[in-house]
């Protein structure tokens, strides 16, 4: 079960961009990159509170604006991260059943999957409806085992932020940690990590080797 954003691509433009946008049309200006990368990861409304402190009403404005500049074609600014492709096949060829469990939505995580190539190798997507507002990822892994008839035990999430990794932890499964992405390595252990993975390649070892 795989991460998307800091885990499979570097979104950090795409979400920072629009995330800009979206605190501009509110006023907020001139904001640190360090305080705009705080959203990827989380829920969009969960972040909009935390970071920025605004109401029910000012959040949702701020989803809604965001997903707006997103979807007019922002989405697309990533790139993949070394190996991966490469990786998604290799697991792909040996049988193993790739899972994309994201806090974002299916309309924007699998048009992103198809842009760069790896739709065809995921059996299966669990994202949130457009209106979940939860962080928790745990929920979603435990519809994608439901789904797709896995045992905890045959499950392995992996992720660059604490949430994928307490996701984990609360839905039972094990986790792989990736340091390349945006969270800490630090955060990562501190959440419970099972394994760390630096790159492609180490991730490889531990999932085939």
């Amino acid at each position: 079960m795989f991460d998307l954003d800091g885990t499979l691509t570097d979104s950090e433009r795409a979400i920072t961009g629009s995330v800009r946008h979206a605190l501009s049309l509110q006023g907020i200006e001139d904001q640190p990159v360090e305080k705009l990368r705080t959203f990827i990861g989380p829920s969009l409304y969960d972040s909009f509170v935390r970071e920025y402190g605004m109401s029910e009403e000012d959040a949702l404005r701020g989803v809604r604006d965001y997903r707006a500049d997103y979807e007019a074609g922002r989405l697309y600014d990533v790139d993949v991260y070394p190996g991966i492709p490469g990786l998604i096949e290799r697991l792909y060829d040996a049988g193993r059943c790739l899972v994309l469990v994201t806090s974002k939505p299916e309309m924007f995580s699998g048009k992103i999957l198809e842009h760069i190539g790896l739709r065809k190798y995921f059996t299966y997507i669990s994202a949130p409806a457009p209106a979940v507002r939860d962080s928790n990822k745990s929920g979603l892994i435990l519809v994608a085992a439901d789904v797709l008839g896995l045992k905890k035990e045959e499950c392995v999430m992996i992720g660059d932020t604490s949430y994928d990794i307490l996701g984990a932890r609360d839905a039972g499964v094990a986790s792989i940690g990736v340091t390349y992405g945006f969270g800490s390595r630090e955060s990562l252990i501190s959440a419970g990590a099972d394994y760390i993975a630096d790159d492609a390649s180490e991730l490889g070892k531990i999932l085939l080797g």
